[in-house]
């Protein structure tokens, strides 16, 4: 039987105008659903997302990037006739889709069975408000809760220069996209997703965001985000959606040989200290998957942590994984051991 809707907490946020914000700890990924890595059928899609419904999740992050449109027409399909003030909908901007030939599209190899698409970069003004309007179009919605600017990051743009560059264009430009349709109130918060914590400290310093999403760059793996970045989140009183709380993989299968750690096959470092993370929360009872998905919500600025899932089972399991008690020993174990930041708050 699925966990029941109080199976774990919800964290409300207040952004800079004003309009609170009211998060479900565990959160929907839409790229799964949206043919990431697979094919997913369209009732296997709706079936999976009326599942984290039912486990009580109201929080669900979606992009333009995921299935190339299609994640957010999949979202338009599932959220139609539920009450809008029930969820919380975050987007993003940073791309255009271009159609194109067939094999011409974004993401061959990565997404499949997608409309033939080409992503086209565009932080600029013009480019956030046009991505704002598609996408609005896509989910059937009036407005949106959270618009974050989408990989501004070396991991997306392949150098630091490239990634400063693209940084360079939306302060300068598209980031005034944002601050309007705050101040109308189109959406409650702005922010930027990204994949590192360094790409995101350097966009809080320069300007006036609520939230980042984070993209396994917190986890029960790696905290280098406590030397700088979340402090500075305490400070400023910014939101941090976490994605990615697995590292891709590794938290939740475990140091087995293939394991992946940031969509690649772990390095033999990773999985001998997940292995010695893995060992220590055997020895309090707890599930390795357990205390990844727990763990980065002891920060009290974490809003939400957002696990992936392609099938009912799964995103089922992931609420179980959410309720699963977690004793207070296990966190004092891993800082004794080394393999737990000194200042990393512990889940309550």
């Amino acid at each position: 039987m699925p966990p029941s809707p109080t199976s774990f907490g919800r964290r409300a946020f207040t952004s800079r105008s004003g309009a609170i914000i009211d998060f479900t700890e565990l959160g929907f990924g839409s790229a799964p659903v949206a043919n990431l890595y697979r094919a997913v059928d369209e009732t296997t899609a709706q079936l999976t997302m009326e599942a984290a419904w039912g486990a009580g999740v109201r929080y669900f992050d979606t992009a333009p990037l995921y299935g190339l449109g299609l994640a957010e027409t999949r979202l338009n399909h599932f959220l139609r006739g539920k009450r809008r003030a029930d969820y919380v909908v975050s987007t993003k901007v940073g791309r255009l889709l271009r159609p194109c030939p067939p094999d011409e599209r974004t993401g061959i190899g990565k997404f499949f069975e997608t409309p033939s698409r080409q992503e086209v970069f565009d932080y600029s003004y013009d480019g956030v408000m046009r991505s704002v309007e598609f996408s609005l179009e896509r989910l059937g919605l009036d407005s949106i809760d959270i618009l974050f600017a989408h990989d501004l990051d070396v991991f997306t743009h392949g150098s630091q220069e490239a990634a400063d560059r693209r940084t360079l264009e939306f302060m300068q430009s598209g980031y005034g996209a944002l601050e309007r349709l705050r101040a109308e109130g189109v959406v409650k918060a702005i922010g930027a997703g990204v994949n590192e914590w360094q790409a995101a400290e350097k966009l809080a310093r320069a300007g006036d965001f609520d939230l980042f999403l984070l993209a396994g760059r917190y986890t029960l793996l790696e905290q280098e985000a406590l030397d700088s970045f979340l402090p500075y989140c305490v400070e400023r009183s910014i939101g941090i959606v976490l994605g990615g709380p697995y590292n891709s993989g590794i938290l939740a299968s475990g140091p087995k040989p293939g394991a992946f750690y940031n969509y690649e096959p772990a390095p033999a470092a990773v999985l001998d200290r997940v292995a010695r993370i893995e060992r220590i929360c055997v020895g309090h009872g707890v599930k390795l998957v357990e205390a990844a998905l727990r763990f980065p919500l002891g920060h009290r600025n974490v809003v939400s942590v957002i696990p992936g899932g392609q099938a009912p089972h799964e995103v089922t399991r992931n609420a179980e994984t959410m309720a699963a008690r977690i004793p207070e020993a296990l966190w004092a174990t891993l800082k004794s051991e080394g393999l737990l930041h000194a200042d990393a708050p512990a889940p309550g």
